[in-house]
């Protein structure tokens, strides 16, 4: 197991570019079975759970062509359905969360799908119920296997359908969408996730020949097609890594700027941070943080605790909520974080209490940061990451801290986030890779 050494204190100065979006980039990446034709994906992100998503297609009969430059093209002219039968299929795609958005497609273009229940960070319950019931609505006929730990799903004549999705689950939304576009008839998807990540999947499926409306909004409208054809389609910035490195510029007192962001698609992520009194300058797409040595949390206009809380789209993405908590803690004021969605996410504020920091954890579910104005520095602890965004959120901390800090399980962060140590060392950081 990998670990990082981080010595803490240090200022960054520089311009560091976002990778492409990994939420994107696995639904964009399933979305190749659509077709047999060649389908080239530009800015894709080299991090662990993407690069297995494309190995896992490769292994179907999926042809993969390397271009260079973050660049891939598919071809899914040969798709062996027979593979999904096999142990390498199971213990693959079972140690892949994002292995699941291949059940669209797979309904949409051959009528059948099989997956084993997929793995994926440990932050709560993550019920797959809206993908299974969108299908169901759609006609297929659903089946799980408590003995194998498989799902199975014939979709062989879907037909289009209203439904209202139980809740606003992106990764049920795109499944349900790619399903849908080869679908007999209209399907209405009412309540559907309209985060970019699914706006960028629906532009991507219109230019292979969909027939989608309502995109950007939460009511979407799908008339099925026969056939889709090849493409070309360039991910965005990854939004959590914007977030990440807002708060890192913050926390460490470092001039940064983020070269383009995509501005304009990152929601409400700048002024939530804005909020913790974090100064930004936009230049285009470019975000420069200015060195902060203090930053101040606002209240409400009455005067009581601001409460930070993540929510659907348009609202707060819970990815970000770690980050935001960890930037906290050095600023002035108290915040509340409420982490609507996942009941574990916070279960890594012991870590930054050890460190220091002034958290009360309330619930599963909500933490008060008390921001003491740096008056009491983090200090480097020996601990572990227990999933991708706590782990990062740790790594900020332990480069604001006093002395050395070791991280363990960074294998977890290496899912998220590519080549993460590299790239912040050459902005001054001291991030050694050890074991």
């Amino acid at each position: 197991m990998s670990s990082f050494r981080v010595e803490g204190g240090h200022r960054l100065k520089g311009e560091i570019t976002p990778q492409g979006a990994k939420n994107e980039a696995l639904q964009i990446i399933s979305a190749v079975l659509l077709t047999g034709e060649e389908v080239t994906i530009h800015k894709i992100p080299q991090i662990r759970d993407v690069l297995k998503l494309i190995d896992l297609l490769s292994d179907m009969g999926v042809e993969v062509t390397e271009n260079g430059g973050e660049s891939y093209t598919f071809k899914a002219a040969n798709v062996n359905l027979d593979f999904l039968n096999t142990s390498d299929f199971k213990e693959k795609a079972a140690a892949l969360r994002g292995s699941i958005m291949i059940l669209g497609p797979l309904l949409a273009r051959f009528g059948t799908g099989r997956m084993p229940k997929p793995g994926g960070d440990k932050i709560g319950r993550r019920r797959l119920d809206t993908h299974f019931v969108g299908f169901e609505k759609l006609g297929a006929k659903f089946n799980y296997d408590p003995q194998t730990s498989f799902y199975t799903v014939d979709g062989r004549n879907l037909k289009g359908a209203y439904m209202l999705l139980d809740e606003a689950s992106v990764t049920g939304t795109a499944n349900i969408i790619m399903a849908a576009v080869m679908a007999e008839g209209l399907t209405t998807i009412y309540n559907a996730a309209c985060e970019p990540y699914i706006q960028q999947l629906c532009k991507m499926l219109i230019r292979m020949g969909a027939n989608i409306e309502g995109v950007g909004s939460n009511l979407l409208r799908i008339e099925g097609v026969t056939t889709l054809k090849g493409t070309e389609h360039t991910l965005l910035p990854d939004m959590i890594e914007v977030g990440s490195f807002i708060g890192m510029a913050a926390m460490t007192k470092s001039d940064i700027t983020i070269k383009n962001a995509q501005i304009k698609e990152l929601g409400m992520i700048p002024d939530t941070f804005k909020r913790l009194g974090i100064k930004m300058n936009f230049n285009g797409d470019d975000i420069h943080i200015p060195a902060q040595e203090h930053f101040e949390i606002e209240s409400y206009i009455d005067g009581s605790i601001l409460t930070i809380a993540d929510a659907i789209w348009p609202g707060l993405t819970p990815d970000l909520l770690s980050v935001i908590l960890v930037t906290a803690t050095q600023a002035k004021g108290t915040v509340l974080i409420h982490q609507k969605m996942f009941e574990s996410r916070l279960f890594f504020v012991d870590k930054l209490i050890d460190m220091g920091a002034q958290i009360i954890l309330c619930d599963p579910h909500r933490a008060t940061v008390i921001g003491l104005d740096r008056a009491y520095p983090l200090r480097g602890i020996t601990m572990t990451s227990p999933d991708i965004r706590a782990g990062v959120s740790l790594l900020i901390a332990a480069m604001s801290a006093e002395g050395v800090s070791t991280i363990h399980n960074i294998d977890q962060i290496d899912r998220g986030y590519q080549f993460i140590d590299d790239r912040l060392n050459a902005l001054g950081a001291k991030i050694e890779r050890v074991g």
